[in-house]
């Protein structure tokens, strides 16, 4: 069973007259583009790339609407498609920034970028220092303290780029992310938090929520050694995360997130009844990374109906977040915690997921 909401329209009108004047009714749409500054229809358009540096290190990834024509390249395991460094074509003149998870990459997000730059959207995956895919020596709070300014630093950054500036307004930014990302999003909807709560979660909860505790160093196998496991996490817990100041995030341009999966438990439930921003959820009823009760469901409680469920995937996992999804070595902890349940049709499932993405951000963002 799959909720989502309905999948946006992306035809031209009158559409079907064009396939007895295919060449005529393209050079009329892209010469409509050109006059008034409306983009073609989404099939038309492909994704272009640019790599911008980031002020003290790492890469940001912008993705975007172009007429360019796209090469397949390798990153990494997987073999995509792009045309870098590519003339931008002007689409809504809204901004996307993707929060990846943690380790994680923006290659994992190329299949939403895709569908969001065919909406006409610009789209910048931030590197987050300390926890992405080449540096992992910071996850966790450390890193969720500074995620929210880097993602207020690729907005700067996209501004001040002579290729975007004359294309954006970015007086309403959309923010997505997904399981640490996901908490960098309830940042920006008004979240408050604290490695402290963190903390009390795990004292409380940990054998029912071990990965999101402990992350991806073990995992309980139901024998003896589990209850050492706990113990020893509990240990270094407590003395790691004592700190109980609580941590909010404001930038007013961000006026829509969507938190998919997120990691959630250590917010406070009473700062997310009414968000501060349009916040639209992703649940994954089979993530075991983030069991649902403790941390996206928790929130739904807090802010329904202030808040949109955006797509509810009863047989996905955490996993889910990621498309395309890496290959994860068989037997392996990534493996167990964020590959497909078998009964998860993902060709199916994470195009509607997307374009259910890209039209909350469409609703909530071009009305401006």
């Amino acid at each position: 069973m799959l909720q989502y909401l309905s999948q946006p329209q992306t035809t031209w009108p009158h559409q079907g007259r064009c396939w007895r004047y295919a060449l005529r009714c393209q050079f009329f749409r892209v010469l409509i583009f050109f006059l008034c500054g409306l983009p073609p229809a989404a099939q038309a358009m492909n994704m272009g790339l640019i790599r911008q540096p980031q002020e003290g290190g790492g890469t940001t990834m912008v993705f975007f609407p172009t007429l360019a024509s796209e090469t397949q390249v390798s990153q990494g395991p997987f073999r995509l498609s792009w045309a870098e460094n590519s003339a931008p074509l002007k689409g809504n003149g809204r901004l996307i920034v993707v929060s990846h998870g943690s380790g994680g990459s923006p290659w994992v997000h190329t299949d939403l970028a895709r569908t969001l730059t065919q909406h006409g959207f610009v789209v910048a995956i931030p590197q987050h220092a300390g926890d992405n895919y080449l540096d992992f020596s910071e996850p966790g709070p450390p890193s969720w303290k500074r995620r929210p300014l880097e993602v207020s630093q690729a907005i700067n950054q996209v501004s001040t780029n002579p290729l975007f500036a004359p294309l954006l307004r970015l007086d309403a930014v959309g923010v997505f992310g997904g399981s640490a990302g996901g908490h960098t999003a309830l940042s920006f909807a008004g979240g408050e938090w604290s490695p402290a709560r963190f903390r009390d979660h795990c004292m409380q909860h940990i054998a029912d929520d071990f990965s999101s505790c402990v992350g991806f160093a073990t995992r309980l196998h139901g024998t003896w050694l589990d209850s050492l496991k706990l113990s020893i996490a509990k240990l270094i817990i407590r003395w790691r995360f004592d700190d109980e100041t609580s941590y909010r995030y404001t930038d007013k341009r961000v006026r829509a997130v969507v938190a998919m999966v997120p990691f959630a438990a250590d917010f406070s439930a009473e700062s997310l009844k009414t968000p501060q921003t349009s916040l639209g959820l992703v649940i994954a009823e089979k993530d075991i990374n983030q069991v649902p009760r403790f941390h996206v469901k928790a929130i739904q409680s807090a802010c329904e109906p202030r808040c949109q469920i955006l797509a509810e995937l009863i047989e996905a996992g955490h996993g889910a977040m990621l498309s395309p999804l890496p290959p994860f070595e068989r037997g392996s902890i990534a493996d167990h915690l964020l590959s497909d349940p078998p009964s998860f049709d993902r060709a199916v499932s994470i195009p509607k997921l997307n374009a259910a993405i890209a039209k909350f951000f469409v609703q909530e963002l071009t009305d401006y």
